[in-house]
């Protein structure tokens, strides 16, 4: 599903700590620094089977795997990242439904360094998926 992002919108959605870091940036920096679709991991497939159900294709400098689960989209992509070498730590974790669909902003540290990820997806499990892979590609 592909979304038209209004940024003014999507950015007043974020955190007050991260409209505070990205205070001078224009939307379409925002949406380069902390929306990050592409680099060291990148979400090839995402399928919403049912309530709490998901499979994501995640790309890992060219290998695939695929994560099927119930439940927590955190929980179980973390756990993913992890057995690929990614141990990341979600510290800050905010998410808000707006007019076009959840917004989802994750502050992550990976091997000591933190970043901030943003999404807007449809449904909150998406937008939670991606949000954390914007947040892992601002350092890996």
């Amino acid at each position: 599903m592909t979304l038209t992002i209004d940024t003014h919108m999507f950015i007043a959605a974020a955190p007050a700590t991260l409209r505070a870091e990205s205070a001078g940036l224009s939307p379409a920096q925002f949406y380069d620094r902390y929306c990050r679709d592409a680099g060291a991991l990148k979400l090839s497939e995402w399928t919403h089977l049912r309530a709490a159900n998901f499979t994501a294709t995640l790309e890992f400098a060219g290998r695939l795997r695929t994560v099927t689960a119930t439940g927590s989209p955190v929980a179980a992509l973390t756990s993913a990242l992890y057995d690929e070498g990614y141990p990341i730590e979600i510290l800050q974790f905010h998410q808000r439904r707006t007019e076009i669909g959840t917004a989802t902003f994750v502050l992550c540290e990976f091997n000591g360094r933190r970043g901030w990820g943003a999404a807007l997806a449809g449904d909150s499990a998406e937008s939670t998926v991606r949000a954390m892979i914007a947040g892992i590609n601002t350092f890996a």
